[in-house]
């Protein structure tokens, strides 16, 4: 009984971080609703968002007793797909038609092969192994992505690319749905998410590390700086060297005085 009521506790947290992590585009599709177009936003994103959550409704209803699973998912398919709707309705026509294409040939094309795929060649526990191994397998991938932010970090020793809410609520998520594995002892829900809190772990000790005290001025701001003293100084020496002439100037003609 202690058990379930500790996995029921990590069920309820996962679910509720997960869905403020759902809500975090938000901001971002104001702003394309706004300005009636998605100027340099990329699809790629929510598109992954939604066949991952798709695969995981997809385990949640062959594998069965595990709600919280088919709750977030089903929220998050459902998150996902407004936000697509919105990318391609305000994007341009090249946007419009790659986001369509990888919409339909991951989200549709990929997932429906997947489904077809283990119904016919696999039943019972043995589909289930198979499409938790896929889900692992994706989770791992989606989890692995932000090496490249943590590049960046490291490269340009600045945390302004890499927001520090972003990657403390992923790492409470990655640790309520770890437990929530562990408790039910689901490990395909499990493994994934121990890779999820190194990588947030991780992040949050590089954001620590290459945080800049408060008014301390950005990459692009010290770049810009920089240019702008080279415009400056040519024209202060100017000046200066003006000024000499004149000062000569003057002492030449006070000499012949």
């Amino acid at each position: 009984m202690a058990a379930n009521g500790w996995a029921l506790s990590a069920g309820i947290l996962g679910n509720i971080i997960s869905f403020m992590v759902f809500l975090a585009p938000i901001s971002t599709f104001y702003r394309i609703c706004k300005k009636k177009s998605t100027e340099g936003f990329q699809v790629v994103p929510y598109v992954v968002a939604l066949f991952s959550a798709m695969l995981w409704l997809y385990y949640a209803f062959i594998k069965t007793n595990v709600i919280f699973l088919v709750i977030i998912n089903s929220i998050g398919c459902v998150m996902e797909a407004i936000y697509i709707g919105l990318f391609l309705f305000y994007a341009h026509k090249k946007a419009r038609l790659h986001a369509a294409k990888l919409f339909l040939s991951l989200d549709v094309g990929v997932f429906a092969a997947i489904v077809v795929t283990t119904y016919l060649l696999s039943k019972g526990d043995n589909r289930i192994t198979a499409v938790g191994w896929i889900c692992v397998g994706f989770s791992v991938c989606v989890f692995v992505s932000p090496l490249s932010i943590m590049k960046l970090v490291i490269k340009t020793k600045s945390v302004e690319f890499m927001p520090f809410y972003l990657s403390f609520f992923l790492t409470l998520c990655a640790v309520a749905w770890l437990f929530y594995g562990l408790l039910i002892k689901d490990i395909y829900v499990m493994l994934p998410n121990v890779l999820g809190l190194v990588f947030g772990i991780a992040q949050i000790a590089l954001y620590l590390i290459y945080k800049k005290p408060k008014g301390a001025k950005t990459v692009e701001e010290e770049e810009a700086a920089m240019k702008k003293g080279k415009i400056i100084m040519p024209f202060v020496e100017d000046v200066e060297e003006k000024e000499k002439e004149k000062i000569e100037d003057v002492n030449g003609i006070m000499t012949e005085v």
